[in-house]
């Protein structure tokens, strides 16, 4: 299992746009058909990842306590499906309906927006304001597969507490750690 760290994009840091297809509606979607009212949470997962599996539950709780609170929840797949065919669309509708996705899990296919987001890793989590600024990059909790440590959601729901609540939001903020993104191979 390889562990790659999330870059920690500079806070403030303007959401990129994109348009990308839902694989749970069929629906294309853009950034601003998609952000919150109080905040946008955009998460770079995939459907193979060990890291993701171990952290899906708890995404899946987050999203249903705080998307009725104003917070836009998307989630966005760029692995390059010739070399992982475990990550294709298809699978990515299965994967949705399993884990009672009720938010948008859209297909990077171009990888242009990983790239934009310079996303790094499954999970990667960029929490953006209301103005679009992020607030917060990095990882859920301390819990990371086999390290005994139970998933509490704390880093991240303390980042989404001060952005929904209006309370300063802590700038010393842990990178996430997962599977790398599987880029494809420049030809």
């Amino acid at each position: 299992m390889s562990k790659t760290a999330s870059k920690m994009v500079p806070l403030g840091t303007t959401a990129p746009e994109f348009y990308l297809k839902d694989t749970n509606s069929s629906e294309w979607f853009s950034f601003a058909d998609l952000k919150g009212e109080k905040g946008t949470l955009v998460v770079f997962i995939c459907n193979h990842c060990p890291f993701v599996h171990h952290v899906i539950d708890e995404l899946v709780m987050i999203a249903n306590d705080y998307r009725i609170q104003g917070l836009g929840i998307i989630t966005i797949s760029s692995n390059d499906v010739a070399n992982y065919p475990q990550d294709s669309p298809e699978l990515m509708t299965e994967f949705a309906f399993e884990n009672n996705f009720e938010f948008p899990y859209l297909y990077d296919e171009t990888q242009q927006i990983a790239k934009a987001y310079d996303a790094a890793c499954t999970p990667d989590f960029f929490l953006f304001d209301n103005q679009d600024k992020l607030v917060y990059r990095g990882q859920l909790d301390d819990s990371r597969p086999g390290n005994g440590i139970p998933l509490s959601g704390s880093d991240l729901r303390g980042a989404i507490d001060g952005l929904i609540y209006n309370r300063i939001i802590n700038p010393d903020q842990k990178p996430s750690l997962g599977c790398n993104i599987k880029w494809r191979s420049e030809k």
